[in-house]
């Protein structure tokens, strides 16, 4: 028998608005309310939503010595982006790296100024803090954050919404992180998200988590979003979810994920390199690798899903490529893919051709986002 799903601190709230809840990394998720995902996604794209990220997971690197600098040189041994460089009150994304230059787990580092807080990925939380145990706790504490809670409030009136019970955020912009008060609860705010749209990540102590989020849906621009219309938006924003469009066999210039790694940490760099599979990843960074992560459109409305191969023909040919991504585009109204091509076929315009149902569409390498973005710079 399978293990019983575990619940966010929001999982009667998720029934009372009468969520569809499915299982999602182990947890029971809303993956739609009763306006469907369609509405859902249009919501956050005109107004503002409010996800429930709660099965993410946090945890805080505190120095031993009180030298934040230490523990950004001991980071920095695990990922391959300038961490020594984040200013106090800034995020950065970035990824744990493996020995085979895979992407082990993508994540947020966030620099509070007096410690780090690193957002993980549910499903790679344990190995991901059992891996920052075994490799910084010579260097600072690695304290997972279980008692806390994450909230996403995304779309272009989420300042308007949040701004209303924490005016300080107004003055943030994207990639800010900052402590603030929401009604009296002591909360971390990030101004970033997975939607592609100008909004904001609040992470607050667990027990107060329906409170806050009671406190944001009573705004009159805010609805409850699932997974569903997190998934389609993230499509359009072009964001990769990993263990589908990232993984432990794939490098982040395959994932064309190199604007992630800073010229401190690359070939000439000041701290270039010492990072697990830094060989592989700064030889690619110079020479390109065999593979690369592309957005895809395809011809008609019917979406080329997740596994679908992409050949180079109509017809015979091995394939060249594999779709990792695809939905229908709400905002687009059109089916919206991205996968892997051959390098040869990476460059925008390239037509290809995917298999869907036993028969080979055309579809187009494409610019991602495949939807403008909406951060505030």
């Amino acid at each position: 028998m399978s293990d019983p799903l575990l619940q966010t601190p929001l999982f009667s709230l998720h029934e009372e608005y009468g969520a569809r809840m499915v299982p999602f990394a182990g947890y029971a998720m809303p993956l739609q309310y009763a306006d469907g995902i369609m509405a859902e996604h249009q919501h956050t794209r005109t107004h503002a939503g409010l996800f429930d990220v709660s099965h993410m997971g946090q945890v805080a690197l505190r120095p031993i010595d009180g030298d934040m600098n230490r523990v950004a040189l001991a980071l920095e041994r695990i990922v391959p982006v300038d961490v020594l460089g984040l200013k106090a009150g800034r995020q950065r994304y970035g990824f744990l790296t493996n020995d085979a230059g895979g992407i082990l787990d993508d994540l947020m580092i966030v620099n509070m100024g007096t410690w780090f807080l690193v957002v993980v990925n549910a499903a790679c939380k344990a190995q991901d803090i059992a891996l920052m145990q075994r490799e910084l706790s010579s260097d600072c504490t690695v304290e997972p954050l279980p008692d806390r809670a994450l909230l996403a409030l995304q779309g272009p009136e989420a300042e308007t919404a949040l701004a209303r019970i924490a005016p300080a955020v107004t003055t943030m912009k994207f990639m800010d992180a900052k402590a603030v008060t929401l009604d009296g609860v002591e909360a971390i705010v990030t101004r970033s998200g997975y939607t592609g749209e100008d909004g904001f990540e609040i992470s607050v102590p667990a027990d107060k988590a329906e409170q806050v989020a009671r406190n944001l849906l009573a705004q009159p621009e805010v609805k409850p979003i699932g997974l569903g219309a997190r998934d389609s938006l993230r499509l359009e924003g072009g964001l990769c979810l990993y263990g589908s469009d990232l993984d432990k066999t794939t490098s982040p210039v395959e994932g064309a994920l190199e604007w992630a790694i800073q010229k401190a940490r690359r070939n000439g760099g000041a701290r270039a390199g010492g990072f697990p599979g830094a060989d592989l990843i700064l030889a690619q960074l110079e020479q390109g690798a065999s593979r690369r992560r592309v957005g895809l459109l395809a011809e008609g409305r019917a979406p080329v899903r997740h596994g679908a191969e992409l050949f180079a023909e109509s017809e015979g040919g091995s394939p060249i490529g594999v779709v990792t991504s695809g939905a229908f585009g709400p905002t687009l109204q059109a089916p919206v893919a991205m996968g892997y091509v051959e390098t040869a076929f990476a460059p925008v315009g390239t037509k290809v051709f995917a298999e869907l149902r036993g028969r080979r569409i055309p579809v187009t390498v494409a610019a991602m986002p495949f939807v403008p973005v909406g951060f505030k710079r």
